[in-house]
């Protein structure tokens, strides 16, 4: 008899496997109760049982009579992981374990009473939620990269993208094997962006061009991506591939890319670190049971894709995980990307890659929104990619205009630099003078609801260094803060600090840099006058 004790769970699966005798598997069964007791190998052990015949579904044994165990796992046989799907759900190429279909007998529906009321379709909002049973051992390759677009271009968060997936697929590369770089587009006439994903890093570009995908709508748009990560569609726009799903997808952390995100993922019945601003693949040592499969035991995951992501003090990053459970897959490892966290490599139009267009039947209903008229914004400011950006925040309070106006003479001692502010001052009751108030417009808003900016020097003048500012503007090279207040948080994450009032040093920076005699050790001091 096999003994569960001298195995892992995952060695003891295996062994199940070659038992088709009841009596052995009780046996088995009983041992592991009597001895080490984990949950995952009694689970186990009860679906070899009902794999054999010994026990049905509803817990019952082969003669009708209750099992001994059921009552014991009733209520506990479903864990974090056991998962299963149909080859309808995730493609004719899938190697995951082959589901029987059962077509379900239908019930006449009951006769309703004449005193129910009449459904209002609210009641029961989950009542029709279908489990769907995840992928079990599947076949991953491949990053894959949603390239949003507006306007008709590729907007340049998704080229940031590309970039970062090339550097991290060519280090793989030296450590694994040669797996793809894989953009997909979606839009009305997006063949020649995908073209250009290929000069920006992309291997592999696929893409679903409808006219009715010109602007995002989270339906057809999570649809259709699915639909590409699964490998569904014609031999033709599938042959490229021979796995089951993407071992890594990246989106962009835009309002839109936040929105497919999390509906994709949620799909592929996979996980999400949203809002990340660092990525590497390294192997990772794990002592989670739930990741195990028992206790005391420390299992090494590989090519595991670690997801940084500013954590809600803003002073710390948290590392986050996707890893499998000993019965599911997590795949694709997914994370949304902010704008700004990398650098595009210089676009290669000679780079030679696979542009492959997506077939498949888009429904009606998915579009049962229609947008029948739209009024285009005058563009934005783009604060990201400037070499200098000076910030004000609500150390302006005592002069708004003026202060306002003293930001953008330092601004203009640079060749690439912008002026962006806080939110303290989006929403603040500030009176600004006409020609500085378009200065104080959300646009220029820096932070976690804002932009993202990463200069090489950060002037910020009356900032109080709050959490939510700081996702904005952590990654600057150099940070200058100028603050009256000794204890502003900025001090802990500067790296000069300027006591003193922003109407006095920002004039005395602004004349430094036009005489060409800027000694920042000096005004950090306060120079003789202090």
């Amino acid at each position: 008899m096999v003994d569960p004790d001298d195995h892992t769970v995952d060695e003891l699966i295996e062994e199940l496997e070659t038992i088709d005798d009841a009596t052995e598997l009780n046996s088995v069964l009983e041992a592991e109760r009597t001895g080490r007791d984990r949950k995952t190998a009694r689970e186990a052990v009860y679906r070899r049982l009902e794999a054999v015949g010994a026990v049905d579904g509803e817990g019952e044994s082969a003669d009708g009579e209750p099992s001994e165990d059921a009552d014991d796992l009733e209520g506990d046989t479903e864990t974090e992981g056991e998962y299963e799907e149909t080859r309808e759900d995730v493609g004719d190429e899938a190697e995951g374990e082959e589901v029987d279909e059962v077509e379900a007998e239908e019930d006449e529906p009951d006769e309703p009473s004449e005193d129910a009321e009449e459904d209002d379709g609210l009641s029961h909002p989950t009542a029709d939620k279908r489990h769907v049973r995840a992928l079990q051992g599947g076949h991953y390759e491949d990053m894959w990269v949603f390239c949003e677009t507006q306007q008709g271009e590729l907007l340049d968060v998704s080229k940031e993208m590309l970039g970062k997936a090339r550097e991290l697929m060519d280090d793989y590369a030296e450590e694994y094997d040669e797996e793809n770089v894989v953009a997909f587009v979606l839009g009305d006439d997006c063949e020649g962006l995908a073209e250009e994903c290929i000069a920006y890093g992309a291997d592999v570009a696929v893409y679903h061009d409808d006219d009715r995908l010109e602007r995002f709508l989270h339906k057809p748009y999570t649809e259709v991506s699915a639909h590409m990560a699964r490998g569904q569609g014609t031999a033709e726009s599938t042959d490229w591939r021979e796995y089951d799903e993407p071992r890594y997808v990246l989106f962009p952390a835009t309002n839109n890319g936040r929105d497919l995100s999390a509906q994709v993922q949620a799909e592929l019945d996979s996980g999400l670190a949203s809002d990340c601003s660092g990525l590497f693949i390294e192997e990772e040592e794990i002592s989670n049971p739930v990741k195990t499969g028992e206790p005391g035991v420390k299992k090494t995951f590989e090519r595991v894709l670690h997801m940084k992501r500013p954590d809600f003090s803003g002073f710390e990053y948290s590392t986050i995980l996707c890893l499998d459970n000993p019965d599911r897959d997590f795949h694709p490892q997914g994370c949304s990307v902010i704008p700004g966290s990398f650098e595009p490599m210089e676009p290669d139009y000679d780079r030679e890659g696979l542009v492959v267009e997506h077939d498949m039947e888009l429904e009606d209903d998915w579009f049962r929104v229609e947008i029948t008229e739209h009024d285009e914004l005058e563009a934005g400011i783009d604060l990201t990619g400037h070499e200098v950006i000076v910030c004000l925040g609500r150390g302006i309070a005592d002069d708004p205009t003026e202060g306002m106006e003293l930001g953008l003479d330092l601004v203009d001692q640079f060749g690439d630099a912008e002026l962006g502010i806080t939110r303290g001052i989006v929403t603040s009751s500030y009176q600004f003078d006409g020609h500085v108030e378009q200065y104080s417009k959300e646009e220029r808003q820096i932070g976690e609801t804002g932009q993202v900016v990463a200069p090489a020097l950060y002037v910020a003048a009356g900032v109080s260094g709050a959490v939510q500012h700081k996702v904005g503007m952590d990654e600057s090279d150099t940070v200058i803060a100028i603050n009256t207040d000794l204890d502003a948080r900025i001090r802990d994450f500067c790296d000069y600090f300027i006591e003193g009032d922003l109407f006095e040093v920002l004039p005395r920076l602004t004349a430094a840099l036009e005489d060409g005699q800027l000694d920042l050790q000096a005004v950090a001091d306060g120079g003789e006058d202090r």
